[in-house]
């Protein structure tokens, strides 16, 4: 029995064991996502978006898709993957099961809380019934999978006019008690008219045991919302990670999501933000720092459908030794989005001789009256440069460093809490191997 086969089995033990209301509008979601997924299968190479991502090592794998035993790690084990330098809310998942000993909930005024206590409660049911599965794809058959398996993960729902005087953490563990196991977390987030939330995300697994998370994340930001997201991808190389993030945008709402992507096996991060209204900024960043075998692909979306829009993209990449890079990012502009401004570009660095990018860049514009532009680069560092650092003093790994961070710079300026910031810099100069005596 292949991966498919086991999965689309496993569908009905899986809302036998959660005992689902088969007369619950979420059943009819779940089983329309199943059946969606029996006829489209895993997507592979022939499929124009999956050009350059190969799933075939993964599928191999005989992963378990219910852990068989509900483990328990200590916060000692964990704290170094935490911002745990700063006062948060957290919501903290072991091999897909809630873990309320490290997590820190509230209920007060806001609801963070998680996915699975939502979708039984029937205080939460019109939320749910309103939000859920209206934005992720129907159509793309590993969000469809996710959609048919959506038990746990986190539930944030923030009403209007609300600050959040702290940000969110949702932290994701793999303890490496399944030899191969499939994770399968859904979130869903909805960001109330004026109010402003911040939220830091990571998928991390503590053992070398092979973990494949095929996760799906829902953002709703209403009018005037703000919502900082920041995804950190820095795993052990036997973790893949599919990630799928879905943004629907209400009037003058700003959303930004952030991806740092340093360490994993095969990552792919598909980003979509559907703009639904005027005054929207919609920002995607991201840096991307690999070697060895790596593979990291961010494929995104920016959908602008109204009047005095703006977009703003920027993906930096420097590729090491045999890792390989790919870069999709594409801007719709329909012809009633006049006045709309999109910018997107894509920066890359090979570092080394084998290394690969595949970069596609792409504006679809049906209205006259915008301003869109979008580029790409890849080269290598310049010698000139380097050779001008180096005669003054620097040594060339380090030369090579400053080069790289101020490369970067650009992306991680962008970042808003400061601790996470100085996380990210640490990250950048252990990855580069350097010690570059700053204050991070």
């Amino acid at each position: 029995m292949d991966l498919k086969e086991k999965l689309v089995a496993s569908f009905m033990a899986f809302e036998n064991k959660g005992n689902v209301d088969l007369d619950s509008k979420i059943h009819g979601i779940r089983s329309a996502a199943i059946a969606q997924f029996e006829k489209s299968g895993f997507p592979n190479r022939k499929d124009e978006e999956w050009k350059y991502t190969s799933l075939n090592s993964l599928l191999k794998n005989d992963y378990s898709v219910f852990p068989k035993s509900e483990a328990a790690i200590e916060l000692k084990e964990v704290k170094q993957y935490f911002l745990h330098e700063i006062e948060s809310y957290k919501l903290v998942f072991i091999d897909g099961v809630y873990s309320s000993f490290l997590s820190d909930t509230t209920h007060e005024g806001v609801d963070i809380c998680i996915l699975s206590s939502a979708l039984k409660q029937p205080k939460y049911k019109m939320v749910v019934d309103h939000y859920f599965g209206t934005v992720a794809s129907k159509s793309e058959s590993l969000t469809s999978l996710n959609t048919a398996f959506s038990k746990e993960g986190a539930f944030i729902n923030i009403p209007k006019n609300i600050v959040l005087p702290k940000p969110i953490q949702i932290l994701h563990f793999s303890t490496g008690n399944e030899k191969e196991i499939m994770l399968q977390p859904r979130n869903l987030i909805v960001v109330g008219e004026n109010s402003h939330v911040q939220i830091y995300e990571r998928h991390q697994s503590l053992s070398d045991n092979k973990v494949l998370t095929n996760a799906v994340t829902e953002v709703f930001a209403h009018k005037r919302a703000i919502a900082d997201i920041y995804k950190i991808q820095n795993d052990r190389k036997t973790s893949s990670l599919i990630d799928n993030t879905y943004v629907h945008q209400k009037d003058s709402s700003i959303v930004s999501i952030n991806t740092f992507s340093f360490g994993g096996n095969i990552t792919r991060n598909n980003l979509e933000f559907h703009q639904e209204g005027e005054h929207i900024n919609s920002n995607l960043n991201g840096i991307t720092l690999i070697g060895g075998k790596q593979h990291v692909d961010n494929h995104t979306l920016v959908h602008h459908k109204q009047e005095n829009c703006e977009s703003h993209e920027m993906y930096k990449g420097i590729y090491d030794d045999q890792s390989t890079g790919v870069f999709n990012g594409k801007v719709i502009v329909d012809k009633l989005a006049q006045k709309t401004n999109a910018y997107q570009q894509n920066d890359n660095i090979l570092i080394g001789d084998k290394a690969t990018i595949n970069a596609k860049p792409q504006l679809e514009i049906f209205a006259d009256d915008v301003k869109c532009s979008h580029g790409c680069t890849i080269g290598q560092l310049d010698n000139s440069a380097l050779f001008y650092l180096q005669s003054r003093g620097i040594p060339q790994k380090e030369a090579k460093a400053l080069m790289l961070f101020a490369f970067c710079n650009d992306v991680v300026e962008k970042i808003k809490i400061p601790v996470l910031k100085s996380r990210i810099n640490k990250l950048l100069a252990e990855k580069l191997d350097v010690e570059l005596g700053m204050d991070m």
